[in-house]
């Protein structure tokens, strides 16, 4: 674990050190590739009204108390100007910093797991801790804070819209969550019934080795699920708008490309991918349609199969990462589709509201690019936690022989009489080692094989419900 441990320190350290010079998450939006819109002063809308900027002295504000705001119509030939977004752009938008730390995270998370593969590979690593796992883990609790922070803005909203919007979808997946937890595993493969009795027979042992003879396991078994069941029910209130926005860019990226046939395929491949994900783990649609029907002289064989899964949702984040750059374009462009359905109304309006809706739609772009990326990189890194945590771990039936025998090095160690410094450290040591070899005999491969698969399957299956309804939001009631 040494050699993982350094590489890990390093990568923590120069994520902090390089942060301020070089960052992708900043890249990624300021590489100026995209276009935002500026919004029109007073003197540009008073010209195009065709009157003169309206000029006011100090005596003349006194005797009038408060500006009257100027109006325009709202026929005016408005077009913005464009221009690339740069760094200096960056330090207006919401949550940047929140956005920045998140993606250059995920990067060097990305980092530390491809160095922990090629060292299990050259390396008999199966008896230490796989730090890249634990970097994958993190990356999708780190994801899944930031959209609950995204969520706790919409909830503290004075309109209230977005906080029922929120419930409505928890409520939903809650109940789609409890339906799906009933499915047998002849349908929905997640090896969650097989972890689960893996896990509570450890539990068993441990406990009555901890001298707690009682254990309801039944119980215990429904209260996990139940639990489980209102986790599912969180993620999915949580990915409710990343979903209705995911629907709203696809719609407009498809359009802006409307002469590119190729990008138009990749992207409607990229917004079906989730649906992909789910079919991938509906047993007569996947494993039991390939592993039948021969391919040639063969069949694919379970582990190949196993393998094939992983690699096809990988590469189906690659796709979405990338054609970031046209959802995020497809929003920046929503300030022009604005003013063109402005023009198309009478009457007049205000031009700090003008102003003010042109500038609002490019300091909500980190928020908008957040909810593109994250619920991307929460299937990812649970895909990859899947191969890790499922597969790296080997054999954890030995976890209670290992935990003996570093008890019994521990006791040889005290007999050879050495300093009091030096046992505490040994001390130190056995204990932790101790405390790991138990955690590794209660979650087992097996255990993590069924939860990660659950969360890569829930993560996807929460992305077509949102996206899906944000389609018949967006195409059919917001026309009408």
């Amino acid at each position: 674990m040494g050699i993982q441990l350094v590489v890990s320190l390093l990568a923590a350290s120069i994520m902090q050190r390089m942060a301020p010079h070089c960052s992708f998450a900043r890249w990624l939006i300021c590489n100026g590739s995209l276009f935002r819109f500026k919004h029109p002063s007073e003197g540009e809308l008073c010209a195009l009204a065709g009157k003169q900027m309206p000029k006011q002295t100090k005596r003349d504000r006194r005797q009038n108390g408060e500006n009257k705001p100027l109006t325009v119509p709202k026929d005016i030939d408005l077009h913005l100007e464009k221009a690339p977004v740069n760094a200096l752009d960056a330090l207006v938008l919401r949550f940047f910093l929140e956005y920045q730390w998140l993606i250059d995270f995920a990067v060097y998370a990305m980092g530390v797991f491809l160095f922990t593969e090629c060292y299990y590979n050259v390396v008999d690593a199966r008896k230490e801790i796989n730090i890249g796992a634990i970097w994958c883990v993190l990356t999708v609790l780190f994801g899944l804070k930031t959209l609950h922070t995204l969520m706790r803005h919409y909830f503290r909203s004075e309109e209230g819209g977005e906080r029922s919007v929120c419930l409505a979808f928890g409520f939903l997946t809650l109940l789609v969550a409890m339906l799906v937890l009933v499915v047998r595993e002849e349908y929905l493969e997640f090896g969650l019934e097989s972890g689960f009795s893996s896990l509570f027979d450890n539990l068993e042992t441990f406990a009555k080795q901890q001298g707690y003879a009682q254990w309801s396991i039944p119980v215990t078994k429904l209260t996990m699920k139940l639990g489980l069941a209102a986790v599912c029910a969180y993620i999915g209130s949580i990915l409710a708008f990343p979903g209705l926005r995911l629907a709203q860019t696809h719609l407009d990226a498809v359009q802006m490309n409307s002469d590119r046939p190729l990008i138009q395929f990749l992207l409607h491949i990229s917004f079906m991918s989730p649906v992909i994900v789910l079919v991938l783990w509906v047993k007569p649609m996947a494993r039991d349609f390939l592993a039948s029907a021969p391919l040639g002289k063969t069949s694919i064989t379970i582990e190949a199969f196993d393998s094939v899964r992983l690699w096809i949702i990988v590469v189906l984040c690659v796709l979405r990462l990338a054609m970031t750059r046209y959802h995020l374009q497809a929003y920046l462009n929503l300030a022009q589709k604005w003013v063109e359905q402005m023009k198309k109304e009478a009457g007049r309006i205000a031009a700090i509201d003008i102003q003010r809706k042109v500038t609002r739609i490019f300091c909500f772009l980190t928020v908008v690019t957040l909810q593109y990326l994250v619920p991307i990189l929460l299937i990812l890194f649970s895909t990859l936690s899947l191969k890790a945590l499922g597969n790296s771990w080997g054999d954890t039936s030995t976890g209670d022989a290992h935990s003996s025998t570093c008890a019994a090095r521990w006791s040889r160690r005290r007999r050879r009489g050495v300093d009091d410094m030096e046992e505490d450290i040994q001390a130190t040591v056995a204990h932790l080692t101790e405390a790991f070899s138990a955690l590794r005999a209660v979650l087992t491969p097996l255990f993590l094989r069924g939860f990660f698969a659950f969360l890569t399957w829930w993560v996807a299956a929460c992305q077509v419900i949102s996206s899906l309804f944000g389609i018949y939001f967006h195409q059919y009631l917001m026309q009408n």
